[in-house]
């Protein structure tokens, strides 16, 4: 990773070389430090928080402060890692004021390098990036729609494929700096991802995409139940339980505090 912060022609010219790359979600400054660290070069604080952080059903309750504050904090824990800051539900939809101004937002007040929306607002896209402000599109299952598709399903098999191939071209056209493809047929992922020129991030759209996006907390093992796109690398979950059990024994056993954790 760059010695300065990753920017969006950081990210085509590594579609260029064939080099991979990876995307994960963090919603605070810890996390984001953590991964900074460890050389992951962009962040998403995604709309996702809303039900991996804020405890909602789904992502639709999400609002612009509550962006705002993890946008905020995770800017704060990354120095060379791209922070992209999700637009959420219905600060865009409603008009390309209401979205360049959030967008704005994002970027003045939160400190994001770029945002992301989804779907196929081609004339928001458009003026964005003409003001000078990177999008990230999102084609394929995009949750805010999670209703009107009747549920996190599977999109684009079958002739369905056509429509989001096309829907990911016109997006690229209108200025997007990348595209993240969610919940479709790998074959799908990889032919989007040979007619693009810029970078396609998959999240269960098979291997064929130029690099991977999971939601930190499915990483890590701290979700109870992962969708089937998911693959856990740890189990938190269990060891912060094995930790807070150990702790209550310990203290009704009377052993902790101990004179190592005790002051003079």
């Amino acid at each position: 990773m760059p010695d300065r912060t990753v920017s969006i022609h950081d990210l085509k010219a590594w579609k260029g070389e064939q080099r991979r790359w990876v995307m994960l979600t963090a919603y605070d400054f810890p996390t984001a430090q953590i991964l900074d660290r460890a050389g992951v070069p962009v962040l998403l604080v995604g709309d996702s928080l809303g039900r991996n952080v804020l405890g909602y059903d789904n992502e639709l309750p999400v609002t612009m402060e509550e962006m705002l504050h993890h946008v905020r904090a995770v800017a704060r824990g990354a120095e060379h890692a791209m922070v992209v800051g999700d637009l959420p539900f219905m600060s865009y939809q409603a008009s390309i004021d209401d979205g360049v101004r959030n967008a704005g937002r994002l970027v003045k007040e939160a400190g994001a390098h770029a945002v992301k929306l989804e779907g196929a607002q081609l004339d928001l896209v458009h003026r964005l990036s003409d003001i000078g402000i990177p999008v990230m599109a999102h084609v394929g299952l995009t949750p805010q729609a999670v209703h009107g598709l009747g549920g996190y399903r599977v999109q684009g098999r079958g002739e369905a494929a056509q429509k989001v191939l096309e829907q990911a071209v016109q997006l690229e056209k209108a200025g997007a700096f990348s595209m993240v493809l969610e919940a479709m047929p790998a074959e799908l992922g990889a032919e989007i991802s040979g007619s693009l020129q810029i970078p396609t991030i998959g999240i269960g759209a098979g291997s064929g995409t130029d690099a991977q996006v999971l939601v930190i907390n499915d990483l890590l093992g701290i979700t109870e139940q992962p969708p089937k796109l998911a693959k856990a690398y740890a189990d938190l979950r269990g060891t912060i339980a094995g930790a807070v059990t150990a702790f209550v024994a310990d203290v009704e056993a009377g052993t902790f505090p101990d004179e190592d954790h005790s002051y003079a």
